[in-house]
């Protein structure tokens, strides 16, 4: 049974999920990290290093904000490899509309990665591995959309 009610809209909501990849192993890994109870949505599910873009901001100053917060690790402790084409997901549920901006980045220090509040939990995985966790809706279409989206730099 949804809460949403049919008469209202849902609200278009604009978010960065940042794919932050190790390459000093072989084969290369993906961070996910579990999302604590106290984020505001999908709890307990696996995600990439996300957040809400800010207004004003620009999806890709968002996503080294959110990679900031969220893991400690700063601008030149990564590189932006790819942008992808945003992922749309409709959650009757919850009443919103999603818009994924989806990045792929190199960790240049990925000991150093502290996470926050936001996460319970983080892993290094095969991107191959992705259907094993329970995630974040379209979380495996967001990650194809970063790795063949458009380079940077």
């Amino acid at each position: 049974m949804s809460s949403q009610d049919p008469a209202q809209p849902m609200r278009p909501t604009h978010v960065v999920t940042c794919f932050l990849m190790r390459t000093d192993e072989n084969p290369p890994r993906i961070l996910i990290v579990r999302r604590s109870q106290r984020v505001g949505s999908y709890h307990a599910h696996w995600a990439g290093v996300s957040g809400f873009v800010e207004q004003g901001v620009t999806p890709d100053e968002q996503a080294y904000t959110e990679i900031r917060e969220e893991t400690g690790l700063q601008r030149d402790q990564v590189r932006m490899l790819r942008r992808g084409t945003v992922v749309e997901y409709a959650d009757a549920e919850i009443g919103r509309h999603w818009y994924v901006h989806p990045f792929l980045f190199e960790v240049l220090a990925p000991d150093s990665i502290v996470t926050d509040w936001e996460a319970t939990d983080k892993r290094w995985i095969e991107p191959s591995e992705l259907h094993n966790y329970e995630t974040v809706p379209r979380l495996r279409e967001a990650y194809d959309s970063a790795i063949h989206g458009e380079t940077v730099g």
